[in-house]
């Protein structure tokens, strides 16, 4: 992970971001919006069916499906890889986590191990058969920049392991919790689907809840005093970001969801650090929400939520909903 954007500071990450170019800018959310809202569509048709016969895991048949198939179809994978890839995901965070078991880190391991493999290949199986995919740019651009390939294919690497790693785990619990918080708090709800225009707010007040990441790791680029604490250059600070969203000095009654207030928050990051996939999360986050509002005005949570044994990167594993 040492080489991935979140853990490099300047030069090295400018020219890494750069590299990238305006991957989720207006004019390409435009482009895959008709792709989102399709995936979209597909996956409320199987949980309408599913919930037929009774109550159904939201997790496992909305959230943890959309974030994979708009990033693998957007990379151009094979949607017979797109389990593999959502499985190694959520392996590979136990190594960012705060305190890690060593059966925990060994798991880790392993995925990275296998994602590894995966997307060296991938890279060199683009570089034989080219097309318009963001892999096989980001080779044709890397490829201008660095004269040695095996440098450029490295690069090319970290971009697509970053990408997958960063836009699934993160966006499928926005998902999942943005759907459990508003069906928890069903007068907010019912207001939301008479006010469609203040879905940007609703998910906003997720992110400050209950974001996809309460610890964000950074690299000190130079000696820093924070407080009264002497930052050496070169350490690592973790940054508690789901504390800082509860904390009454910024938020009034902070631990109360509500979906009115203005909420300010750190979930995508900030600075040169700001999330690329924030546009693309917000736009799953969007698709989903007006769904659901349209299509499954009934739903309800059926059972109590499974969480996973996670500090850093949260995890909504089991939600189960029933139609009333």
């Amino acid at each position: 992970m040492g080489d991935t954007l979140p853990m490099l500071n300047p030069p090295d990450h400018t020219r890494m971001r750069r590299s990238m170019g305006n991957m989720f800018d207006r004019k390409s959310l435009e482009i895959m919006r008709e792709s989102v809202d399709r995936i979209t569509e597909r996956l409320l048709d199987q949980l309408t069916d599913e919930l037929k016969d009774g109550d159904a895991d939201f997790c496992a048949l909305v959230s943890e499906e959309l974030p994979v198939m708009v990033i693998g179809e957007w990379l151009g994978l094979p949607p017979t890889d797109f389990p593999l890839m959502r499985s190694l995901t959520h392996d590979q965070v136990f190594t960012q986590e705060l305190f890690p078991s060593r059966s925990q880190l060994a798991l880790s391991d392993a995925a990275t191990s296998r994602l590894r493999e995966y997307f060296t290949a991938l890279v060199q199986e683009r570089r034989k058969n080219p097309g318009d995919d963001p892999v096989s740019t980001w080779i044709r651009t890397w490829d201008e920049l660095e004269p040695d390939r095996a440098a450029a294919d490295e690069a090319v690497y970290s971009l697509a392991l970053f990408v997958v790693l960063a836009g699934l785990e993160t966006t499928s619990h926005l998902l999942s919790t943005m759907v459990w918080l508003l069906l928890e708090h069903p007068r907010q709800l019912d207001w939301l689907r008479t006010h469609p225009q203040h879905l940007p707010g609703a998910i906003d007040e997720v992110l400050r809840y209950d974001p996809p990441i309460h610890m964000i790791s950074r690299i000190a680029p130079e000696d820093t005093c924070l407080g009264d604490v002497l930052i050496r250059k070169d350490e690592m600070v973790q940054l508690m970001v789901g504390t800082a969203h509860h904390d009454p000095e910024k938020h009034d009654a902070p631990d109360l969801f509500n979906i009115h207030r203005k909420a300010s928050h750190l979930s995508f990051g900030g600075g040169i650090h700001y999330c690329m996939g924030a546009p693309l999360a917000r736009l799953e986050a969007t698709s989903l929400l007006t769904g659901l509002l349209n299509r499954l005005p009934d739903l309800q949570v059926s059972g109590t939520p499974v969480w996973s044994p996670r500090v850093a990167f949260r995890r909504l594993s089991e939600l189960r909903v029933v139609r009333s």
